[in-house]
């Protein structure tokens, strides 16, 4: 536990037992209906399992007490049985007295992520701004403070050659007012200093989620030379503001555009304050979503697209070609179950597991196995009543961690004792009090989910269908003066000031190699990309074909899975400099046409 943790007072009880969660949602008069069924389903769940133990016995154990002296265990065999021994611990690790003392000391989201970028390479003083977009839903703050020059800013940190092999860098922590009331993103940049802004890469995170979690990105992808990195929270997620998330649209395709508008329209907004003309845009989960959301709203302003395991792109669950798992192994129960080490890194035998991780609140599936081609292919199975009902209320797993009160950390463990299982301890600390801190904060963006998504994380409205558009849309007139940043990318787009239409751009779709998301769809989003660079060639002008830069393909992760950047971060991060290394020359070639 960091920091200075508050006493507990007289009226703050240590919940002994999961019944204590009925007082606490007696406790909670505004909760509806839903809400309290949702928070008894996770009572079930956190009930610990009984201790119990099971011996795994060879058959000379069955043997007399004699014959079995004389045959003693081999090491391994010992530790086989003393991991079989040992009590299966409960859904949720963390105990009720340490919930409540991390919900009483209330870390807050700025210390958090302070503690969380601490863990950056040659990074020895992470920057860290003070001015979180919200406060969470209850009044208990911390006493925590971080040493800096100012209280509600923090100066770039800047290191030279001696202590950073591979700088010198600035870093630099920022909140990015936008217009309209309670609107503003949270921003981390790494900039090489001494040179040229070349290029700009914005990375967005995923559902729920923060920039924190790139934090083993950050100093890898600034190696490469004359790139600025942009790490962004989205609105209404992460540190940036929250303000309330409403949608006015009548029909579904409305309120599809208007929740997605409500992400893009901001990074947009972004864009134009820092002056950036052209930019890569990178996107985990959700953040991959809204990429290819933006990159057809806005075009004219990417080098390129990566698409890290975006939700969304398949046309409907059986376009997945996998049996729907069994109700009670699907969704959030299985975020509770899956252990990220021995499902991802390395299962028993030492050897890749070929399942999924299914770490992560949108899952629904486990592996793309069943063929339905095969006549005794298993058919899909629906998706539980309890998830689609509260799916269908907005009910968000952030929620009920907010609702849970005290037992909020505990839920949070269930997730963050096995997504992180994988990472040193005091990673894995730090990484667990930053995302209790981001969950427990006030609602906003994540309500969106059930307008873009349908229960089982299937796109309501799949990007298979509009992926092809990526790269192909008319251009707008230039909306930025010759002052933007990154020259080269400027130069590629006056050169190219007589097309009336994008000439392509690549697309990168990446995946873990056990990642639950479908990669299927991934494969399919290429086969459509490529169909309609071939589409585009046959009818386009001599300039058009000059210019043309369309490609597509997919990267497969090793030992990774939904979450590659930090699961296989060491592959992820040789692949990213490869893919800025190609825009560099890319820009260059084009700037001299």
């Amino acid at each position: 536990m960091r920091g200075h943790i508050s006493p507990l007072p007289p009226t703050i009880h240590v919940f002994s037992s999961p019944s204590s969660l009925s007082s606490l949602l007696r406790s909670i008069p505004t909760a509806t209906f839903a809400e309290r069924a949702a928070v008894c389903h996770f009572r079930r769940l956190s009930n610990p399992r009984a201790n119990y133990a099971y011996s795994t016995m060879s058959s000379s154990n069955q043997n007399s007490p004699a014959e079995r002296s004389q045959q003693p265990m081999l090491a391994s065999q010992r530790v086989k049985q003393a991991n079989d021994e040992a009590p299966k611990p409960g859904y949720f690790p963390l105990g009720y007295k340490a919930a409540v003392s991390q919900w009483w000391a209330s870390i807050s989201p700025a210390v958090a992520e302070h503690n969380v970028m601490a863990f950056v390479p040659y990074l020895q003083k992470p920057p860290t701004h003070m001015q979180t977009g919200s406060a969470p839903g209850y009044a208990h703050q911390s006493n925590e403070s971080l040493v800096m020059d100012s209280a509600n800013e923090a100066r770039p940190v800047r290191t030279n050659s001696t202590n950073d092999p591979y700088g010198p860098r600035a870093w630099h922590s920022n909140l990015v007012p936008l217009s309209g009331k309670n609107r503003a993103l949270n921003e981390f940049t790494v900039e090489r200093i001494g040179e040229d802004v070349e290029e700009n890469l914005v990375m967005l995170h995923g559902y729920g989620a923060g920039l924190g979690f790139f934090y083993k990105n950050f100093e890898g992808l600034s190696r490469v030379q004359g790139w600025k990195l942009y790490g962004l929270d989205m609105l209404g997620m992460g540190r940036s503001s929250r303000p309330p998330f409403k949608v006015h649209a009548k029909d579904q395709a409305g309120k599809i555009a208007e929740a997605e508008n409500w992400f893009i329209d901001a990074l947009e907004e972004w864009r134009i304050l820092k002056k950036i003309d052209r930019f890569t845009l990178l996107g985990h989960s959700m953040g991959g979503y809204m990429a290819v959301a933006y990159a057809l709203k806005y075009p004219g302003h990417l080098n390129k697209l990566i698409l890290a395991s975006p939700v969304g792109i398949p046309e409907d669950p059986y376009a997945m070609q996998a049996a729907m798992p069994e109700p009670e192994e699907s969704s959030l129960v299985n975020e509770f179950t899956q252990d990220q080490e021995e499902d991802i890194v390395l299962n028993t035998d030492g050897r890749l597991k070929t399942n999924s991780d299914n770490n992560n609140f949108l899952n629904a599936k486990t592996g793309a196995t069943a063929d339905p081609k095969k006549p005794d292919a298993t058919p899909r199975r629906p998706i539980p009543k309890w998830l689609s009902y509260l799916w269908d209320a907005n009910i968000s797993p952030f929620s009920i961690v907010r609702w849970a009160g005290p037992l909020g950390p505990r839920f949070v463990s269930g997730w963050t004792s096995r997504r992180f299982s994988h990472l040193p301890p005091n990673e894995s600390q730090a990484l667990h009090d930053y995302a209790y801190s981001l969950f427990r904060q006030r609602g906003s963006g994540e309500y969106a989910l059930a307008y873009i998504l349908a229960p089982g994380a299937f796109a309501r409205s799949p990007l298979i269908r509009r992926i092809q558009g990526v790269g192909r849309q008319p251009l707008p007139g230039s909306s930025l003066s010759p002052e933007a940043d990154g020259t080269s990318a400027s130069s590629v787009q006056a050169a190219a000031k007589t097309l009336t239409k994008e000439t392509g751009i690549p697309v990168v779709l990446m995946y873990g190699e056990n990642d639950w998301m479908d990669i299927a769809g991934g494969y399919a989003a290429e086969q459509k990309l490529k169909e309609e660079k071939t589409k585009a060639l046959e009818s386009a002008t001599a300039e058009e074909k000059k210019y043309e830069n369309g490609s597509a393909k997919v990267v497969i992760i090793r030992k990774a899975g939904h979450h590659l950047y930090l699961d296989g971060w060491e592959q992820f991060n040789e692949v990213m400099r490869e893919e800025m290394e190609e825009t560099k020359r890319d820009s260059k070639k084009f700037s001299g046409l």
